[in-house]
């Protein structure tokens, strides 16, 4: 089993963990915003309200990397307070003709072509899990619950649940904005460590995009 990050865990009256659902897109499209504001502003354009919108739709469907499939919660009287996504790498080789589909659909012929060219100079600084990956994303916590250890609780019973990486033998990675410490350093307290700088950035990419790639690092004695 996966060895689970020994961390404090303010345990919140209620709570439950659970794999997301349908029904959860609206509660869960605001906080998969929040949990890339700046890669999403960039990605999508367009207002707030749009974005939050077209990830609403992307998440109540079954399929593709936004799929409500790919998400867990945690939940407080079957509303999510927080969410994770587990994007595994053997399972992702339909999700780029799928989302840009899912764009075309949402945002017409002459927004998605910039959408996908912008996509791609994201991926360059944010690239797919491999087969031997498992990339941890969309990873966010409601405001009014942050700072309770909602989220440590959260990736700890996923990790419990054996969820994490998605199969064995697989390295587990998340990407964090070099600008968010905040996150970083909750990262490192759950067990990741910083890979080195990518050497092939594009100078396309705003410089506020910039960042890191985080792998967890087992305690010894904890493998999967």
């Amino acid at each position: 089993m996966s060895s689970v990050p020994s961390v404090a865990l303010k345990r919140q009256a209620g709570m439950v963990f659970r794999q997301a659902a349908p029904r959860d897109a609206a509660a869960l499209a605001p906080l998969v915003l929040a949990s890339g504001q700046l890669e999403f502003a960039y990605l999508l354009g367009g207002t707030a309200h749009e974005r939050e919108a077209f990830l609403r739709r992307a998440i109540a469907a079954d399929s593709g990397r936004f799929s409500w499939r790919r998400h867990r919660v945690a939940a407080i009287e079957d509303q999510p307070i927080a969410v994770l996504a587990i994007q595994d790498g053997r399972a992702n080789l339909l999700d780029d003709p799928r989302i840009a589909l899912d764009f075309l659909r949402f945002f017409g012929v002459r927004r998605s072509g910039g959408i996908v060219g912008r996509g791609l100079v994201l991926e360059r600084e944010i690239p797919a899990p491999k087969r031997r990956q498992t990339l941890l994303a969309h990873c966010a916590t409601r405001g009014d619950m942050r700072g309770r250890g909602v989220f440590q609780a959260l990736f700890a019973d996923t990790m419990r649940a054996g969820l994490l990486p998605a199969a064995p033998g697989q390295a587990l990675l998340l990407d964090v904005l070099r600008s968010n410490t905040r996150a970083a350093a909750l990262y490192r307290k759950l067990g990741f460590v910083t890979l080195d700088a990518r050497l092939d950035r594009t100078p396309r990419l705003p410089a506020q995009l910039r960042s890191a790639r985080m792998r967890f690092q087992p305690a010894p004695g904890g493998t999967r």
